[in-house]
């Protein structure tokens, strides 16, 4: 007798992502941190922008004037990425979590007409109109390619986030020649508003030089979590959960447990297992 399979276990991963109170509880605290500090950054009128991924900057990362060449100031913004950042893309981890593997083709066809499938992170909906009546313009920063744009738009909007426009709050891959690298965009982005804070799922959401692709998992760690990047989480810069797809879930055993962690029963504990 065939299992439906809808009985199959779901990919832990997903479980936590689209189906537990803790990841839910996470992303509203997320928004509503985010919130709070667009606002006050928004309403003490900076000079410059939130340090972000910048294609000529120095280390990869700096800010931009919040003036306009005419001296005039520059609206205030907050740059989301789009998928597992303000929509959950239920429908088609759904599909996947049936044991189709992921593919180019299905995945464009999801970009393309999956909006009636999608639902709101948890806390975006209340946090995004927060931030617009505040006057705060939010902006999508997203590597889903530019052929989708109306479909990631209308997917935006069936998860009542809003409108989004390309070229004017709806950026995507293929806007520029950088590829799915984001840096590039922030810059246009920036040059056009006075961006307070980011967010998104992907530290490539922030800045371009986390995804390097010569840095080990532990490395990559380090950078975000050390000196002047360690000062920035909740701080202009929101992180929300994605333990299901993305540059976060890369490497194997070795790359993630280092030497002095590796513990197993019967080894000393001042001798670390090689």
């Amino acid at each position: 007798m065939a299992t439906d399979p809808l009985d199959q276990p779901a990919p832990d991963s997903m479980r936590w992502l689209y189906g537990s109170g803790e990841a839910a509880g996470a992303s509203i605290q997320a928004y509503r941190m985010l919130a709070d500090y667009a606002i006050g950054a928004a309403a003490a009128k900076p000079a410059r922008s939130v340090e972000m991924g910048l294609p000529d900057a120095a280390g990869g990362t700096g800010t931009v004037d919040c003036r306009k060449p005419d001296g005039s100031t520059k609206q205030p913004a907050v740059v989301f990425d789009v998928d597992e950042t303000v929509i959950l893309n239920s429908g088609f981890e759904y599909w996947t979590a049936l044991g189709h593997p992921y593919d180019s083709k299905s995945w464009d066809e999801w970009a393309a007409n999956g909006a009636p499938f999608v639902a709101p992170v948890p806390g975006a909906v209340t946090g995004l109109r927060r931030l617009r009546e505040a006057g705060i313009a939010v902006v999508y920063n997203t590597n889903r390619d530019a052929r989708y744009a109306k479909g990631t738009a209308a997917a935006i909007a069936a998860a009542g986030l809003g409108p989004a426009t390309h070229f004017d709050t709806l950026f995507l891959k293929g806007d520029d020649a950088m590829g799915g690298r984001k840096d590039g965009r922030r810059a246009t982005i920036a040059a056009r508003y006075c961006v307070v804070a980011l967010a998104g799922d992907n530290l490539g959401d922030f800045a371009d030089v986390f995804n390097d692709s010569g840095l080990a998992p532990q490395a990559r760690r380090e950078l975000a979590a050390r000196g002047r990047y360690a000062q920035l989480w909740g701080n202009g810069w929101f992180a929300l959960p994605n333990p299901v797809y993305g540059e976060s879930i890369k490497g194997n055993v070795g790359d993630v447990f280092p030497p002095d962690a590796r513990w197993q029963p019967g080894i000393a504990g001042d001798a670390p297992n090689p």
